[in-house]
C-alpha cells in the first residue's frame, strides 16, 4: 500500500510529471475544503485581512505540490492558517477593536469641498489618487460634482455625487 501511495505521490523534490499532478490534484481538493472552512469573505472581499490567506495558501500549498517541503506539514500549516483566519474574522465581529486592529478604518479624504490632508496622510494618498478615483467612478474630471471621497478599509476609493 505504502509503495503505491509513494509511486503515485512521490517523496521530496524528484517527482515525475504524474506524481506533480496527482499531488496538484490532491491539493486542489484540499484547498477547496480549506476555502469552505475559511470562509467567503476570504475569497469576496479582498481586504488586506483577506488577502494574506490567499497569499499564504498559494505559496505554502504550492511547495507541497512541487515537493520543496513535505507535503503533510505542508497541508497542516495551510490549516493553520486558515484557522487563524477564521478565528480573526470572529474576533472582529465581536470586537470593535480586534476589527479596527485588523481591518483597518476608513478614512475620508475629500469632503465639502476641500482635500483632507491629515487622513490622506495617514492613508499615503495625493490629491492625484483621489482625482483619478472620481473620474474612474462618476467619470467627471472636475470635484465640483463630488460631496465625499472615502477610502475605504479594501483599498477602494468610494465617491458620493452631491445631491442635485
Amino acid at each position: 500500500m505504502m509503495d503505491a501511495i509513494y509511486l503515485l505521490f512521490g517523496q521530496g523534490r524528484d517527482l515525475d510529471p504524474l506524481q506533480m499532478s496527482v499531488r496538484a490534484l490532491v491539493v486542489f481538493l484540499i484547498t477547496l475544503v480549506l476555502i469552505r472552512i475559511s470562509g467567503r469573505r476570504s475569497f469576496g472581499k479582498r481586504s488586506p485581512f483577506d488577502s494574506v490567506v490567499v497569499i499564504l495558501l498559494g505559496a505554502t500549498l504550492g511547495r507541497a505540490i512541487v515537493g520543496a517541503s513535505p507535503f503533510v506539514p505542508t497541508v497542516l500549516a495551510s490549516l493553520m492558517i486558515v484557522v487563524c483566519h477564521r478565528v480573526l474574522a470572529w474576533g472582529c465581529m465581536r470586537s470593535p477593536a480586534i476589527e479596527r486592529l485588523v481591518g483597518g478604518v476608513e478614512r475620508e479624504v475629500y469632503s465639502h469641498g476641500a482635500f483632507n490632508e491629515r487622513e490622506m496622510n495617514a492613508a499615503l494618498m495625493t490629491p492625484n489618487d483621489v482625482c483619478e478615483s472620481v473620474r474612474q467612478k462618476i467619470g467627471s474630471r472636475s470635484m465640483d460634482k463630488v460631496a465625499a471621497a472615502i477610502l475605504e478599509r479594501n483599498g477602494d476609493v468610494s465617491v458620493i455625487r452631491k445631491e442635485p
